[in-house]
């Protein structure tokens, strides 16, 4: 009986593993197919944390008319407006969201927008330190709901990211696209 036991918990386990092998393998087969309808980014998407992110899109928004900008959880308001409206930028097209608390709810806070938008490939815009861990991110969460992106890195002098804070925020983003949750909740537990 023991025997039965442990050779049903191996079965479960690999069962488990192929199922989620199976389900991360669906992410560039999703990311392909949005690449493939729609070539050209639809949408800008700034990554709150730094004014030169914002002056960076300010001035790529003059090349692209149509183009919305979607801001998370940036300098304030005020600032933003500022900056868009000095950019010669109209504010309808600026829509900015301060639910986010770190960069995995940067995604997870305005993914189902993108989706009701109808929006398949955006411009993620983040400070060049920032961008292998936004990156990594995207992939996982825009990738899994068939969003696609084309990374713009504004210029920084700070050291890249330790792949700590990669891996962490890769397990976070697994951790929401099978359950829903971010674990931004633990972040002061845990600092």
């Amino acid at each position: 009986m023991k025997g039965f036991y442990l050779l049903t918990k191996k079965y479960w386990i690999f069962a488990l593993l192929g199922f989620i092998l199976v389900l991360l393998s669906i992410i560039p087969i999703r990311l392909a197919i949005a690449s493939y309808q729609a070539p050209q980014p639809q949408a800008f998407f700034i990554l709150g944390g730094g004014s030169e992110r914002e002056s960076l899109t300010a001035d790529l928004a003059r090349w692209y008319p149509s183009l919305d900008i979607w801001i998370s959880s940036g300098s304030s308001p005020n600032e933003i407006h500022k900056t868009f409206q000095t950019a010669g930028i109209s504010l309808t097209r600026v829509h900015i969201d301060c639910r986010a608390v770190d960069t995995v709810t940067n995604f997870t806070s305005l993914v189902n927008d993108f989706k009701q938008h109808n929006i398949q490939h955006l411009f993620l815009i983040t400070s060049s330190f920032h961008m292998p861990r936004a990156e990594a991110i995207a992939t996982i969460i825009l990738g899994s709901q068939g969003i696609t992106f084309t990374a713009v890195s504004a210029p920084s002098i700070n050291a890249p990211e330790p792949r700590t804070h990669i891996l962490r925020d890769c397990i976070r983003s697994l951790v929401w696209l099978f359950t829903g949750y971010t674990g931004a909740e633990l972040k002061n537990t845990f600092n």
